[in-house]
């Protein structure tokens, strides 16, 4: 069965779309597609993506009747830079994009950020459709329009916010994934769930119930992803430029990037440094807002048994401080830093030290190695 979830961005772009979560691509989205009458389609992948799912292009290009031009992009969050957009714009360009076409954008997290950054800024922004084809990408990066490219002094340093026209999630693509993604995604879920007591209670449900994500079956996978995607669309809906309480989606996030610069975003996926940020932002959240002990524990618990990392991978407080002091977020100077009080009821306007950082850290390390 289809689940379709509308977002509409109230203030400043003012645009609704649907995200469309199913086994596969019905009628309906094809026709949603053909009704918006782009003049030329392009499809943005990368390597691995183009060569595990070519039967699924030829498959769109069918039923589309449409004969996209693809381009495949090198795999991996090292060429999600900046210097990698100039060769696509050229490309683009020579092969007749216009103001009314749409770019595709068929892959994880790395080729939807990319993507949707080039379909923001060329010709002044074409259409976009996200075609997420990870756990992590279908409930985070393809949902709430930001859209970046990296520094090498950093992770998502130059972005723009622009909304695709739809989003369609396959639940089909998530069988090919390889244990890492899976990991990857059920942080984001994790760290969304910690932000709405409802969905909190529905994901501990099911964990406590099953815990091996392997053997949910496909309705509680659909259940999941939809209930996450919701908890972000509610909160972008209302804040689409982190003007404020979208802020809060970066719970966990602060040592997350930290991490991943530090290992120039080789060693760790995304997730995997958002699992351990996470648990970062609950010390913290205990000893500045006196998060519950026995809440602590449980939420602990439920990471440990989707196998979520909790430790601080070897790195010293003196080295992820360095680090999320380059953190975007940070303004005049002080590290702005996501807190709980409790589950549903994050703090985004407080600040953190180096002090209180360095004491969360070393009690993380104590705690889980």
């Amino acid at each position: 069965m289809s689940i379709k979830l509308k977002i509409s961005i109230q203030k400043n772009t003012k645009k609704n779309y649907f995200i469309y979560i199913d086994e596969e691509f019905n009628d309906n989205w094809i026709k949603l597609i053909q009704n918006k009458k782009y003049s030329k389609h392009f499809l943005l992948t990368d390597q691995n993506i183009y060569k595990l799912y070519k039967d699924f292009i030829v498959d769109l290009e069918h039923k589309l009747n449409i004969n996209p031009k693809i381009i495949v992009l090198k795999t991996g969050e090292k060429n999600k830079h900046l210097k990698n957009t100039y060769e696509v714009y050229e490309a683009l360009i020579k092969q007749g994009i216009d103001r009314k076409s749409v770019i595709l954008s068929l892959g994880g997290g790395v080729v939807g950020d990319f993507a949707g950054f080039i379909a923001s800024t060329i010709l002044r922004g074409v259409s976009l459709i996200q075609i997420p084809t990870t756990l992590l990408a279908m409930v985070d990066s393809s949902i709430g329009g930001k859209v970046a490219v990296n520094l090498n002094i950093g992770k998502n340093m130059v972005g723009t916010f622009y909304q695709p026209d739809i989003v369609f999630c396959n639940i089909n693509f998530l069988k090919t994934l390889p244990e890492k993604e899976w990991i990857c995604g059920l942080a984001e879920i994790f760290k969304h769930s910690l932000l709405d007591k409802k969905t909190y209670l529905s994901l501990k449900k099911v964990i406590l119930e099953e815990s091996h994500y392997k053997e949910w079956n496909t309705k509680t996978w659909q259940k999941i992803i939809y209930e996450s995607i919701k908890v972000k669309a509610n909160i972008v809906s209302k804040d689409e430029k982190e003007s404020h309480l979208r802020a809060v989606l970066n719970l966990g996030h602060t040592v997350a990037h930290a991490i991943e610069s530090l290992t120039n975003y080789q060693k760790f996926s995304h997730g995997e440094a958002v699992s351990r940020g996470l648990v970062t932002a609950l010390i913290l959240s205990k000893k500045k807002l006196n998060f519950s002990e026995s809440l602590f524990k449980e939420i602990i618990n439920l990471m440990m048994l989707l196998k979520l990392p909790l430790n601080t991978a070897g790195f010293s407080e003196k080295n992820i401080w360095k680090h999320i002091q380059y953190d975007k977020k940070n303004q005049y100077d002080k590290i702005r830093y996501i807190y709980l009080k409790d589950i549903g009821k994050p703090v985004y306007n407080f600040e953190l030290s180096r002090e209180e950082f360095e004491l969360g850290w070393k009690e993380q390390k104590q705690l889980f190695g």
